[in-house]
């Protein structure tokens, strides 16, 4: 009796089994939601937004004083800049703008994360300091994709993916010409780093950096070590911070996280 041919018919079984299991661990990953959610809205502004009026850049990785930042969409238009951050979430939403952090619920289970307008806020920089723009003409947009639902009041530029398009076409005052569009779409086209899996890595390596208390930083005014400290007055009192080593030469401070 050939043992394998008997056998053949459970192994083939084994091997599906195995695999619908990988692939569901695959898509319930948090790299294949956010890559998804990203993909819910360029596909959802390639059909909605005149690409003559807003010129597109998706997934956008900048250089900064304390390595990278990666900026999910850009939107340039005669209306201002749109830094769009995705969050492909269900569950009910809870959060304030003056909150470090939001509440995600999902029938009993809570989850925390950093609040998404302080998250894009740091985009928001960033791209300042490459154009040196003004923050007058450029909106920080947060978009929830999912089914998800907001149990707090959240301001206008917060909102779910059908909302997004709707957000971007309510700014109608010009206050860019036609030129300095031009300028910005090229010097962000030239600013941006090249998309690569190095580089990719490199930023996953430099945001666990940045968020380790036990990391070594450096001082992006001097260069100098940064060294842990910990707040001993003000309404930040006892909470931890990194400041130069170099204090009270360079009063430079960065947060954790």
């Amino acid at each position: 009796m050939d043992v394998l041919s008997t056998f053949r018919p459970l192994l083939i079984d084994f091997w599906w089994i195995i695999f619908v299991i990988l692939l569901f661990a695959f898509l319930k990953s948090p790299w294949f939601k956010g890559y998804f959610g990203e993909f819910l809205v360029k596909v959802l502004t390639k059909f909605m937004l005149n690409k003559d009026h807003y010129h597109a850049f998706h997934n956008v990785m900048l250089a900064t004083p304390d390595g990278t930042t990666q900026i999910d969409h850009i939107f340039v238009s005669r209306y201002g800049l749109f830094v769009i951050e995705t969050k492909n979430m269900k569950g009910w939403i809870f959060g304030d703008p003056s909150q470090p952090t939001w509440t995600q619920q999902i029938y009993k289970k809570k989850y925390s994360f950093q609040n998404p307008l302080r998250q894009n806020y740091k985009h928001v920089k960033a791209l300042e300091a490459l154009l040196d723009a003004s923050q007058e003409v450029i909106h920080s947009v947060i978009v929830f994709v999912g089914d998800s639902t907001f149990k707090t009041a959240m301001p206008s530029n917060v909102t779910h993916t059908i909302g997004l398009v709707a957000y971007i076409k309510s700014k109608t005052q010009q206050v860019l010409s036609d030129t300095q569009v031009q300028s910005i779409i090229s010097e962000v086209g030239s600013g941006k780093l090249k998309a690569s899996f190095r580089a990719q890595r490199e930023h996953i390596q430099n945001l666990k950096s940045r968020n380790d208390p036990n990391s070594s930083q450096r001082c992006p005014k001097c260069g100098n070590p940064m060294i842990l400290r910990t707040a001993n007055s003000g309404v930040n009192q006892g909470k931890q911070f990194w400041g130069c080593s170099q204090y009270p030469r360079c009063r430079s401070t960065r947060n954790i996280g």
